[in-house]
């Protein structure tokens, strides 16, 4: 929360005038301590929409004891009282609070996560929308590379490289698969443009993917990429199906279920592959048909 938002609340809450906390304590209406009471005044502030915050004399004295009565939490996390005290009021404000069994455990919980979230926001340089969430609260704060007595690229996996001699055998045979598949289209009469462009966009996007079943769901919902592939439905099917396999699991283990990928990687020529009649027919029916 920024000084300026901190200062707005605070002038907001207590009607602009400074006080001194302790002196304040001492004329604070008692009436509000307790959990019935604070239900009873926040039915009185919030009857006619929420105006009365402004002119009612008990409100100012509310806020202040709850600055007060946060500020401990508020420093724990490293933030103003008040900013704990602008997340009560905007708990306080609930509809939720006035329903509760007990609105101070309530308003207590509210400010907790708040601050928490503050504090993790601050920390993952980010809004506190996000830091709300948990998968982006898991993550550590940022810090800078000089933050650290040793170089992170010293000891950081994911600075290291491995042995180009152990990686280059299986990218070579990646490699020559994508290339025989896209010569299978090529020779099933598919325009050897739209052939290339659409396998190397297919396995593109199943390297990112957990497997080929959601990597075939994903694709098959991707109309932008079949608009900006130029191929119309059937193709697009048709590719598919035949790249990454049917996405039946009664079949996975047959030839229709692996796919021609799966099948040129665990060694099967291409010539094996023009020689299955159904593959073979499933390409060349459904070729896109160039426009003279």
């Amino acid at each position: 929360m920024s000084i300026l938002l901190r200062t707005a609340t605070r002038t907001y809450l207590t009607g602009g005038t400074p006080m001194d906390w302790h002196a304040q304590g001492a004329r604070d209406s008692k009436s509000f301590r307790d959990s019935e009471g604070l239900r009873t005044l926040l039915a009185r502030l919030q009857a006619d929409g929420g105006a009365r915050w402004r002119t009612d004399p008990e409100a100012c004295a509310l806020m202040q004891f709850t600055a007060r009565r946060y500020a401990g939490l508020a420093r724990k996390h490293r933030l103003d009282p008040w900013e704990a005290a602008a997340a009560a009021y905007d708990a306080m404000r609930a509809p939720s609070t006035l329903r509760a069994d007990d609105p101070w455990a309530m308003v207590t919980r509210a400010v907790q996560v708040t601050c928490i979230a503050e504090e993790r926001a601050q920390g993952l340089l980010c809004s506190v929308h996000q830091a709300r969430r948990p998968k982006v609260s898991a993550f550590h704060d940022a810090e800078r590379f000089s933050d650290r007595e040793h170089a992170l690229t010293d000891y950081h996996p994911a600075f290291s490289t491995t042995d180009a001699q152990t990686d280059e055998a299986p990218r070579v045979e990646v490699q020559a698969a994508v290339a025989d598949a896209i010569m299978m289209f090529t020779l099933l009469d598919w325009p050897a443009d739209r052939a290339r462009s659409g396998v190397e966009y297919i396995c593109a996007r199943l390297a990112d993917a957990p497997s080929r079943a959601s990597a075939y769901e994903s694709l098959r919902r991707d109309y932008a990429a079949r608009a900006l592939l130029d191929l119309p439905q059937r193709a697009w099917m048709a590719m598919l199906r035949t790249l990454l396999g049917c996405n039946n699991p009664l079949q996975a283990h047959t030839a229709a279920g692996r796919g021609i990928l799966l099948r040129l990687l665990i060694g099967e020529p291409l010539r094996v592959l023009l020689r299955d009649d159904d593959l073979v027919s499933d390409i060349a029916v459904n070729a896109p048909r160039v426009l003279v």
